[in-house]
């Protein structure tokens, strides 16, 4: 039997104030999925959290932890978790958290559970290989009955679910809905900020886990902090050169769902796609990497979806095109830096 209240599909889908959203659905218990349900228990909501894992599921149900996925969390009780699409559909608001790759099957199956006017809250970071689509359109391909929101920004899923200070990017085009959202899951310690550019918090956090594993491959390669650095603002200009070609706004890709999650993710081997780049960078082979680990590193999926985006909208995109010759196309990493490296000198432009 589901978590679902009865009756609930009769009430009222409009959305304006802190008292409508009571109920939070979050789909995907990973790291961050979990650590965005403590963090919205924390701000007075009550908080369903689905799994496709039923030990998952048991885990948190009966010992209040994702023994899996962030297992130093301690959960509050009233974290209920399911692997039923109904008692998500029962929630006032869904966060989407599963990976990117796999968001377009879950919407799909919790369409026809799906009620009119319930906001969807993308999480998730990517692009969708095969069809270049960002994560809102193919939420609202599958959902299109769901109002749209991203929540993007720089954070570790630990530290969040720590409590430590945290700031986040809200984007939502409905204001009324980007602040009852904000309201909703806010917290002193877990601030988000409003912005109306989902196209440019969203390629912020596709793009900047493609530039984590270049950072992660300097990392591995000792080649310095210098080069960390130029990589990180290279990388940045090309994060923006894809999001203007988008439509995104450059204001918000220097804001927290780009630049500061690039400095974050770039920054710290905790970061799974960085820590990814420098096991390559060390010499380590792709498969031996990702079959070592139970999480996903978006950026690996991500690298040849921006490539393929990139080279349609003839956005030149050298660093994101790099790490994709090194994950895709079996490229050397010591061939692939030194052609970067000989490229012609230019203008510095963002």
């Amino acid at each position: 039997m589901g978590l679902a209240r009865e009756g609930f599909a009769d009430q009222d889908t409009t959305m304006n104030t802190k008292s409508d959203i009571n109920r939070i659905g979050i789909v995907g218990a990973g790291a961050w999925g979990t650590a965005l349900a403590v963090a919205t228990q924390s701000a007075g909501r009550d908080v369903v959290l689905w799994a496709r894992e039923s030990a998952v599921v048991s885990a948190i149900n009966e010992q209040h932890r994702n023994t899996m996925f962030l297992p130093d969390a301690e959960l509050d009780p009233s974290i209920k978790a399911t692997s039923d699409y109904a008692d998500i559909a029962a929630c006032d608001a869904v966060l989407l958290v599963a990976p990117a790759q796999f968001l377009r099957p879950i919407c799909t199956d919790l369409s026809p559970l799906w009620r009119q006017g319930i906001p969807a809250v993308v999480c998730a970071k990517g692009i969708e290989q095969g069809t270049g689509a960002l994560m809102t359109s193919v939420v609202q391909e599958a959902l299109p009955q769901a109002p749209l929101a991203v929540l993007s920004g720089p954070t570790f899923a630990d530290e969040v679910a720590r409590g430590l200070p945290t700031a986040i990017t809200l984007a939502c085009e409905n204001p009324d809905l980007g602040q009852a959202l904000i309201k909703a899951i806010g917290t002193k310690t877990f601030r988000p900020y409003l912005a109306n550019d989902l196209v440019g918090a969203e390629v912020g956090g596709a793009v900047k886990n493609v530039l984590a594993i270049a950072c992660g491959i300097v990392t591995g390669r000792k080649l310095g902090s210098n080069a960390r650095a130029a990589l990180i603002n290279r990388g940045l200009a090309e994060m923006m050169r894809l999001g203007r070609a988008l439509g995104g706004k450059p204001e918000t890709m220097m804001g927290l769902s780009g630049m500061g999650d690039l400095v974050l993710t770039c920054s710290s081997e905790q970061s799974r796609n960085m820590s990814l780049g420098a096991a390559l960078g060390r010499g380590e082979r792709l498969a031996d990497i990702l079959n070592e680990r139970n999480s996903v590193a978006e950026g690996v999926a991500s690298a040849s979806a921006v490539t393929e985006l990139a080279a349609k909208l003839g956005v030149d995109m050298p660093i994101c095109a790099a790490v994709n010759a090194i994950l895709h196309h079996e490229s050397d990493v010591g061939d692939i830096i030194s052609g970067l490296m000989a490229r012609p000198f230019r203008s510095e432009v963002l």
